[in-house]
């Protein structure tokens, strides 16, 4: 089937599918969702896009909302009758049927639970929650543009584009998916893949932010120190630290600067570590947390040569932060996510002002960073790290696979075959 073909099926649909994913737990072994949405309306200034690919992840429970759902959740292996919980708390009753069945008479689900919503088109943002709707690393094309956009607008119908993660963005994986303002679509260029593209909006443009923020403090330590090395470490695993990793390499190893710049991964998990094994003029220290952390720090020492001047952790824990902190020269600085600094900042501020040294929160990166991110990447200057594609009906198998750490690089999934 064509793309115009999709297009016009998806139009004509009443309901589409989405996948939510929610943080696996001891009792919830299974936790993808298959829900039963309304098409959404095109918005009059912006666009619906047709989802194909959509990065696949999961994040902890965090809001206060959904953690008092969570319990609920731990005392049952019914989750058909957790979300029936969910949205009467929530929603007050706009969700009309849980199940075909309702949550009375429904079995126990040990796969993948269906959930219809109906009637109110926005019955399902009550629970788009990050807890529930995890990602939206969404690449597709437009399969309707507003009715008040003019003919020159810049995009087209069938249209190759990623989603910016603008504030306010659904979170979740629908087939069908609105953009209030054509500004958050991005334009993929035929030489680079949709699966690929899938993977810029969040992981790799955190990654691009964190490295134009250490940017600034590269070059000023460059010119201070001219006759010294400006050392980086860069803490994580999985897709978000090896992007950092290539993004760090295309940045700093020009050819006025690839002598005067040493850059350390410091890999969290087996996969990672052989993963950036593969990136040359990289060093590789693995932090294998069955290690002392005295150990785990000398071995840091060792592989930099010393302490470091940056250090860029995507590790979003404390342990990680303070063995950061015990790696980092006294006036160095530390750039962590916006995601995880109101958690971590007042626990380590007093600690790092002690020490001379700064933490600073990265955002998330702006529209104009992923353009410019596109364009390295589809031109090869920044190669992108490995991924795997799944189809969306497998992924309450990527999510177990994910939460044992048995995918290398990132997980996609794969809504629709257009390529």
């Amino acid at each position: 089937m064509d793309t115009a073909q999709r297009l016009r099926n998806a139009a004509m649909s009443k309901l589409i599918r989405q996948v939510s994913i929610e943080t696996p737990a001891p009792k919830l072994k299974d936790c993808v969702l298959n829900l039963v949405v309304p098409v959404p309306d095109t918005p009059v200034q912006g666009a619906r896009i047709l989802v194909v690919y959509a990065g696949a992840c999961y994040r902890k429970n965090q809001s206060t909302s959904i953690s008092s759902i969570s319990s609920q959740l731990s005392d049952t292996g019914d989750i058909t009758t957790s979300l029936h919980l969910l949205a009467k708390q929530m929603q007050s009753g706009s969700f009309t049927s849980i199940s075909e069945e309702g949550p009375d008479s429904a079995p126990p689900q040990h796969h993948q639970t269906s959930v219809a919503i109906q009637h109110n088109p926005q019955a399902h943002q009550g629970v788009r929650d990050g807890a529930l709707f995890p990602g939206f690393e969404v690449a597709g094309v437009i399969e309707s543009l507003g009715s008040e956009l003019k003919p020159d607008c810049g995009f087209k119908v069938g249209q190759r584009v990623i989603l910016y993660p603008y504030e306010g963005v659904p979170h979740g994986y629908s087939e069908l998916m609105v953009v209030p303002d054509l500004k958050y679509l991005i334009p993929i260029p035929d030489e680079l893949s949709l699966s690929v593209a899938a993977t810029l909006p969040t992981g790799a443009l955190l990654a691009q932010s964190a490295i134009i923020a250490a940017h600034k403090i590269v070059d000023d330590l460059l010119k201070s120190r001219p006759g010294e090395k400006v050392k980086i470490l860069i803490v994580g695993t999985g897709g978000l630290a090896l992007w950092a990793v290539r993004i760090a390499a295309q940045h700093f190893y020009t050819p006025a600067t690839k002598d005067k710049i040493q850059i350390t991964v410091a890999s969290l998990r087996d996969e990672g570590f052989l993963v950036a094994k593969k990136c040359e003029r990289v060093n590789i220290v693995q932090w294998n947390e069955d290690l002392y952390e005295k150990q785990l720090i000398e071995r840091t020492h060792d592989a930099c040569d010393g302490l470091v001047d940056i250090v860029i952790d995507f590790g979003t824990t404390s342990r990680s932060l303070h063995r950061s902190m015990q790696c980092l020269t006294k006036g160095g600085h530390i750039f962590i996510s916006d995601e995880v600094a109101e958690k971590l900042l007042p626990k380590f501020s007093k600690r790092a002002e002690e020490r001379g040294q700064t933490i600073e929160a990265v955002p998330t990166g702006t529209i104009e960073q992923l353009h410019q991110l596109v364009k390295l990447v589809s031109s090869n200057e920044i190669e992108p790290p490995p991924h795997s594609v799944f189809p969306s009906d497998q992924a309450a198998d990527v999510v177990r696979k994910l939460a044992s750490s048995d995918i290398p690089g990132r997980a996609i999934l794969k809504f629709h075959d257009i390529e």
